[in-house]
């Protein structure tokens, strides 16, 4: 389960030219590994994400990178943060995750979610389907891949999906969590209590006792312990030695990308932003509001291995 982990969400870097795009992403990981992360995330995305970046950002694909990390890194684990299930087929995805977890030697989390990018779908020509049928070929999705993962041959003539007595060996090494991201009440946390061993939210730090209560209402249903799934939540994080530092970080960030000073506002607004103390005392708060643990976007100083270790030490002494 992620207690503490580390996402990687962009790969726009001050002073890098594309040569060095890979080399900083690897020292991130490692970084990571050695400030105790105990997973390293990296978005399933093909175009950057507004508010992170354009969409001609430099973007790697998850799951070439996932197994790169992977040569370069000993212990820490190793997902995406969220696989778009728009984007594989499901028994093509199950063996993906198995080859992932047989070349890091047992590391391999299955983060996964419904999909929501739609210009990205636009651009590369996948189907982007309604709301409902996204949620639709999700759990179709699922009924495929747990048990593929877990040794069985499902066969499934689905609305969405066909396999029949798919196949995926050799079998993973480790049982592989399988996390699901995302904050729906309705279908995203019915599908967390239903299939997941991990859920991690998104939305706001007051949302965290509605969402848990509503995940607990959802494994009543289904006859499941709720203490058997691990709830985490992203956060975008600033941590720097002083908030005259963090809030630097932001303002540098922004003039990177050509945006507009006010946008620095909004990151302020939306992240977890501040010296040790305040940062550390923003991430004991959410723990306390009933979570597992956190996971951590550093879009603004990510490239500074100083900043990550120095940001893991604050978040794991508050997580405790």
């Amino acid at each position: 389960m992620t207690r503490l982990g580390y996402q990687i969400p962009n790969f726009t870097y001050p002073g890098k030219d594309p040569a060095a795009i890979f080399p900083t992403v690897v020292a991130q990981a490692k970084a990571a590994e050695a400030a105790g992360f105990d997973r390293v995330f990296v978005m399933d995305h093909f175009y950057q994400l507004p508010g992170i970046g354009d969409p001609d950002d430099p973007m790697f694909e998850c799951y070439t990178m996932l197994a790169a990390l992977a040569q370069h890194t000993e212990h820490v684990g190793l997902s995406a943060l969220v696989t778009g299930n728009t984007y594989r087929n499901p028994a093509i995805l199950a063996k993906t995750i198995t080859t992932l977890d047989h070349v890091s030697g047992g590391r391999a989390t299955l983060g996964i979610g419904a999909g929501w990018f739609e210009l990205e779908h636009d651009a590369y020509g996948i189907p982007f389907n309604t709301f409902t049928e996204r949620f639709e070929k999700l759990e179709e999705a699922l009924q495929i891949i747990v048990p593929m993962l877990n040794g069985e041959r499902p066969t499934l003539n689905g609305t969405h999906y066909k396999v029949s007595e798919a196949i995926n060996s050799p079998a993973p090494l480790s049982k592989i969590p399988i996390m699901i991201g995302g904050s729906g009440e309705k279908k995203t946390l019915r599908m967390v209590a239903q299939y997941a061993d991990e859920s991690n939210l998104t939305g706001t730090a007051d949302d965290i006792p509605r969402k848990l209560e509503a995940l607990a209402g959802h494994c009543e249903a289904l006859g499941r312990n709720r203490n058997d799934i691990k709830v985490t939540k992203l956060v975008m994080g600033v941590c720097a030695p002083t908030m005259e530092e963090a809030n630097a970080s932001i303002d540098e960030f922004v003039a990177l990308h050509g945006w507009p000073a006010e946008v620095a506002d909004l990151y302020r607004a939306m992240g977890t932003v501040g010296d040790p103390d305040t940062f550390g005392e923003q991430i004991r708060a959410m723990i306390e509001a009933g979570i597992d643990g956190v996971t951590l976007n550093l879009c603004t100083v990510g490239h500074d291995p100083d900043l990550i270790a120095l940001t893991g030490e604050c978040a794991d002494a508050a997580i405790g």
